[in-house]
């Protein structure tokens, strides 16, 4: 268990460096050239995804914190004891908690990452934690629980 509270806490550290280094070498709205099909693009966020609740910075900051708490509790009492639901809780911890950073000191988002492809919002670290840890949640949720709820309807029907 200790492994992927460790792991939330080496994705907010990664999240929150990264960051820095975006507010610090690149000027709001610019950008910089990073991957094949994707900038660097500092812009500075205020609310949840595509900008939704933007004048709302508060709500997000508590819902952050509120769903954080319940994910390291989560965690803690291994509602998910499988390795893939530890890891999406430790995911969506880890982009929780580094946006929430972001929300409550300097009361708005750092998002740097804008592909170039296509035209899709301007995400960050912490939210690929979040993305990637909610498919993974939902990938455990199908295979894990699923399996888990066929073996318990046949021993029911077995006495």
């Amino acid at each position: 268990m200790p492994f992927y509270f460790l792991l939330s806490a080496l994705w907010v550290a990664v999240d929150q460096v990264v960051k820095y280094l975006v507010r610090t070498y690149i000027p709001l709205y610019a950008s910089v050239p990073f991957l094949p099909g994707m900038d660097l693009t500092y812009v500075q966020n205020t609310g949840a995804a595509f900008s939704l609740l933007s004048e709302h910075t508060w709500v997000l900051t508590l819902l952050s914190a509120v769903v954080s708490v319940g994910l390291v509790v989560a965690m803690a009492k291994r509602i998910l004891p499988h390795w893939s639901g530890m890891l999406s809780l430790a995911l969506l911890l880890g982009g929780a908690v580094g946006n929430l950073i972001d929300r409550a000191l300097l009361g708005f988002v750092t998002d740097m990452f804008e592909t170039t492809f296509v035209h899709f919002a301007i995400f960050n670290v912490a939210d690929i934690g979040v993305v990637v840890g909610g498919i993974l949640l939902c990938l455990h949720v199908i295979f894990a629980f699923g399996k888990g709820w066929k073996e318990e309807k046949e021993e029911e029907g077995n006495p």
